[in-house]
């Protein structure tokens, strides 16, 4: 029997890898009541600001930290709190990055650290949720809100760990925390979009 040709070997590799089932599922039902930490290889915190009205510009965060409890039977109960080092800001330009976390924008030395912590869950439809809370950056705490949509649940094949996953939004005027650098050039509005992955501890 000759071989099978490499495209055609590539083509039933693929095919068979894309049968396999995704770990995670849509489904709230596939989720598990307990405490969860962040996993941070694959969470993220996505900045974006309006720049001279040009563009939208964008960066991240990473290297976050903290804990979701939850009880998928009484989620207005919910509680999360994460934290996310403020000298992990990456952009396009390593100028940029150096200028963001310089006493001019975050002073990351100063205030290395900004946080959300929750203070009251209001579930809505389609697997939304209103967070409410309070964020710190720079120094200042001030209450905020985000909007979270449950993306999925399940077993991590890699970790094994159970593991849910959330997307969210965020905004604020960054002047309210002291960082108000070439506002209105830079916009002050600050949005934040997270994709949030949590694995049960224990």
């Amino acid at each position: 029997m000759r071989p099978l040709p490499l495209f055609a070997a590539l083509l039933i590799a693929g095919a068979a890898t894309a049968q396999a089932p995704i770990p995670g599922s849509p489904d709230t039902k596939a989720v598990t009541a307990g405490t969860y930490k962040v996993e941070p290889g694959h969470t993220q915190i996505v900045f974006a600001v309006d720049h001279m009205g040009f563009s939208i510009f964008r960066g991240v965060f990473s290297g976050a930290s903290g804990s979701l409890t939850l009880d998928p039977a009484d989620i207005a109960k919910t509680a999360l709190s994460v934290t996310v080092p403020t000298a992990s800001v990456k952009t396009t330009s390593a100028k940029l990055d150096e200028e963001l976390v310089s006493s001019d924008w975050l002073d990351a030395q100063r205030y290395p650290q900004a946080s959300f912590v929750s203070t009251k869950i209001n579930p809505g439809p389609n697997n939304t949720a209103r967070v409410e809370g309070t964020l710190t950056l720079h120094g200042v705490t001030k209450p905020a809100t985000m909007m979270v949509h449950f993306h999925g649940a399940g077993t991590n094949p890699m970790s094994k760990a159970q593991t849910i996953g959330f997307d969210g939004r965020l905004g604020f005027n960054r002047s309210d925390f002291g960082v108000a650098k070439y506002v209105p050039v830079v916009s002050d509005h600050v949005e934040l979009t997270i994709a949030g992955a949590f694995e049960k501890a224990g």
